[in-house]
């Protein structure tokens, strides 16, 4: 069960710096009635309503702690960029590997990404299928809650953990439980071997194949389908890979893609520099009071195609799907509903609650209530970016 560190919070907060000063920002603003938004590097801040709250910057505090090779773990600041994280670890062969995205769209326009960002907004890349997502990598983390309270969860060896998580819990929170001040992350070797292999297909047979191929014993890592084309990465040991390639290409005659443009294509998927979302960016852009809307949508794999008017990109083996759509949003969700998933506005020009009021059942509103109020009874971080308990 994680529990409060007092010996943690003490020296954290004694010993002066960022941490300290956070914890006198968030008394002042309990003490205010005023709220606080978390930011990092802002790469992220498409993300949600960010116009509401006082500025608290993460940036500052940031550093690897401690890196263990041999035990695949790491420890860092929550201000620490992504970055700087990724080059340590690429020195010694391993990797995050639910592949955070860093946003290229974004780039000229904000920082860059922090490992805090990274896990409060819980997003991973096209290899999140196969190796998990940022929460079931994340073995510790330590935070300053609404009562300006240093708490540690987790540890930091990769072992079962008796009780609640509390650590995964931050995953995803987009900062409205508390302020990330450190992160303990499990990590991972880098693949020995990597193909993909590109097949010409329509969405409907994109998504019974993709899953076809998924319940075998293949080695496959990461999809993506979009206009026509679906992109299958395989990973792993070097006569596994070989062996699927082989009967991946007998079964639908595709192309083995160069690795250069095979690596390319993926790291465009996952940072959204990819021309799907570089188109999709501008038609948001340019649409004006049209209301065009980029929906990450969550679907059960085997979903049939939703029948969305506008451009679609799907990941995860169709788990994820992304929807350039000037459909109204009630419709989305409709669609969505019916499909037994739920549906996130991505990038929009009207912004608001990540999380829409109808998304929530009675039962998952009291749950968020009562964590929210555990973590931050005096509604400091509560900006409406995630949802809102100010909004009734």
């Amino acid at each position: 069960m994680a529990e409060q560190d007092a010996n943690a919070q003490a020296e954290g907060l004694s010993a002066g710096g960022a941490p300290a000063q956070w914890a006198q920002h968030i008394q002042d603003a309990a003490g205010r009635g005023a709220c606080l938004r978390v930011r990092g590097g802002g790469s992220k801040d498409h993300l949600g309503d960010t116009a509401r709250g006082e500025l608290l910057d993460t940036r500052a505090w940031q550093g690897i702690e401690s890196y263990e090779p041999s035990e695949l773990v790491i420890r860092a600041r929550a201000g620490t960029p992504l970055r700087e994280v990724e080059a340590v670890l690429a020195e010694r062969g391993q990797h995050l590997a639910f592949e955070p995205p860093r946003y290229g769209f974004v780039a000229s326009q904000s920082g860059e990404p922090t490992l805090g960002g990274v896990v409060a907004c819980g997003l991973s890349g096209p290899g999140r299928v196969s190796r998990g997502a940022v929460r079931d990598h994340v073995l510790g983390c330590t935070v300053l809650t609404g009562r300006a309270e240093l708490l540690r969860f987790g540890g930091a060896v990769m072992k079962n953990v008796a009780g609640f998580d509390l650590s995964r819990l931050m995953a995803g929170s987009m900062g409205t439980l508390g302020v990330l001040v450190d992160v303990t992350l499990k990590v991972m070797p880098q693949p020995t071997v990597s193909a993909t292999m590109r097949f010409d297909v329509n969405e409907a047979e994109a998504l019974a194949q993709i899953n076809k191929w998924a319940a075998q014993p293949l080695p496959i890592d990461a999809s993506a389908w979009w206009d026509g084309t679906l992109l299958v990465r395989l990973r792993g040991a070097r006569v596994a890979v070989a062996s699927a390639v082989q009967g991946m290409y007998r079964e639908r005659r595709g192309e083995l893609l160069a690795p250069p443009v095979a690596d390319g294509f993926w790291q465009g998927v996952r940072d959204h520099s990819d021309e799907f979302f570089v188109r999709a960016r501008q038609a948001v852009m340019q649409a004006g009071q049209h209301g065009v809307t980029l929906w990450r949508i969550s679907v059960p794999p085997t979903t049939a195609p939703l029948g969305l008017h506008g451009e679609l990109l799907a990941e995860w083996f169709g788990g994820l799907r992304w929807v350039c759509t000037p459909a109204p949003a009630a419709a989305v969700h409709e669609v969505v509903a019916k499909a037994g998933g739920h549906a996130q506005p991505f990038l929009a020009l009207q912004t608001g609650a990540l999380v829409a009021p109808a998304a929530l059942s009675a039962v998952q509103r009291r749950l968020h209530e009562q964590v929210q109020k555990a973590f931050d009874p005096h509604g400091v971080f509560d900006t409406g970016r995630l949802w809102s308990r100010r909004a009734d």
